[in-house]
C-alpha cells in the first residue's frame, strides 16, 4: 500500500473512532509526523487525560500506555504493538520492590516513570527525568529508595544531599553511549554544546554541558544561541530537533543509539489498531488507584 493511501485510511479510521494519536519523541519519524501530539511519556499521558477523545492510540512502549490508562481509566487506550516493552521497566517487578522495602523499612520509594503499573503501585512517589531531583528532595527523610534506573539515580544523588538506595537497572540504549564518543565528537565540533540524557553512564554525564530530559533538550535547543548540538539520547529525538530547529546542526552521539522497542510501531500497526480496536491496555484495580496516587503526589510537587 502506498504511504499516501495508508495515511488516508488512518485519517478515516481516526475520525470514525473519534481517536487521537500520541507518539513519543523516540518513535519513527513518520509516526511522529502522523501523531496529534508528540512528547515524553508523562506529557503524553497528561494530554490523554485532557483530551475529550474517547480513544487514545499510544505510540510508545508498554509502560507509557499503562500510565495513560492509569490517568484516564474511562477511555480506551490502544497500544499498536503489545510486544513493544521497555527493558528498563522490566528490570524490577512488584515482588522485588516489596523485598527491597522490607530490607529498608520506613524509607520512601521514588520510582521513575519508566516502570510498570505494579511497581508504581508499590511506590510513594513517581518521577520523570525532568523532575527527579525535585521529587527526591521533597521525599521525607534523608534516605530514599530509588528504582529502577541506576544512572538516573546516581545523577540525582549528586544533585541532592540525600542518600539513595538505588536499584541496579539501566536503559540498554543509553548505556551504549560511551565517553569516548562524546570526546571524539567534541574534537570534531568544538563549538557544539553537548546535551545528554541522565539515563546515560555517569562518565558520559560528567562530560556534558547540559543534562536534560527529552523535553528539556527540545526546550534548550529552541532557546540556546548554539548552532551545533551534540545529542546523547535515543536517535528518534533528532527528527523533532531538526524539525523545530532548521538552522541548527544536531549530531547524534552514535547512530546505534536506537531503541528497537520504540521502533516496533509502524504506520500499518497504527491502522490495524484503529480498525480492530484490539490490544487495549487496562490497569486493574487496586493497582491503578495506588499507582495514580504516586503520580499525583509527583504532580503536587511540580
Amino acid at each position: 500500500m502506498a504511504k499516501e493511501e495508508l495515511l488516508g485510511m488512518i485519517a478515516r479510521w481516526k475520525q470514525e473512532r473519534q481517536a487521537v494519536i500520541l507518539a513519543h519523541n523516540y518513535q519513527l519519524g513518520e509516526v511522529q509526523d502522523l501523531a496529534d501530539f508528540v512528547g515524553d511519556s508523562l506529557e503524553l499521558s497528561r494530554q490523554a487525560a485532557r483530551t475529550e477523545a474517547p480513544v487514545i492510540v499510544f505510540c510508545g512502549v508498554r509502560f507509557m500506555a499503562e500510565t495513560a490508562s492509569i490517568l484516564s481509566p474511562q477511555k480506551v487506550v490502544l497500544h499498536p504493538d503489545p510486544s513493544a516493552g521497555c527493558p528498563l521497566a522490566n528490570m524490577i517487578n512488584a515482588e522485588q520492590l516489596r523485598a527491597l522495602k522490607a530490607e529498608h523499612p520506613g524509607r520512601p520509594v521514588v520510582c521513575y516513570v519508566n516502570s510498570s503499573a505494579e511497581v508504581k503501585a508499590e511506590s510513594d512517589l513517581c518521577c520523570t527525568s525532568a523532575n527527579a531531583v525535585a521529587v527526591v528532595n521533597a521525599a521525607p527523610g534523608e534516605e530514599v529508595i530509588f528504582v529502577p534506573d541506576r544512572n538516573l539515580g546516581a545523577w540525582v544523588a549528586g544533585q541532592t544531599g540525600k542518600r539513595l538506595i538505588i536499584w541496579d537497572g539501566y536503559c540498554p540504549t543509553h548505556e551504549r553511549i560511551m565517553p569516548e564518543q562524546i570526546e571524539q565528537l567534541r574534537d570534531r565540533h568544538p563549538e557544539a554544546v553537548v546535551m545528554v540524557h541522565p539515563e546515560c553512564r555517569p562518565a558520559v554525564v560528567a562530560l556534558a554541558d547540559e543534562v536534560l530530559s527529552t523535553g528539556g533538550m527540545l526546550r534548550f535547543a529552541r532557546i540556546s544561541p548554539a548552532q551545533e548540538l551534540i545529542v546523547g539520547t535515543e536517535l528518534g529525538l533528532i527528527h523533532r530537533l531538526e524539525q523545530e530547529n532548521p538552522g541548527k546542526r544536531c549530531y547524534p552521539v552514535s547512530r546505534l543509539t536506537t531503541c528497537p522497542n520504540m521502533k516496533r510501531i509502524t504506520l500499518e500497526k497504527v491502522l490495524w489498531s484503529l480498525e480492530d480496536m484490539k490490544d487495549q491496555v487496562v490497569v486493574p484495580e487496586p493497582v491503578r488507584s495506588r499507582a495514580r496516587r504516586a503520580i499525583e503526589r509527583m504532580v503536587e510537587i511540580g
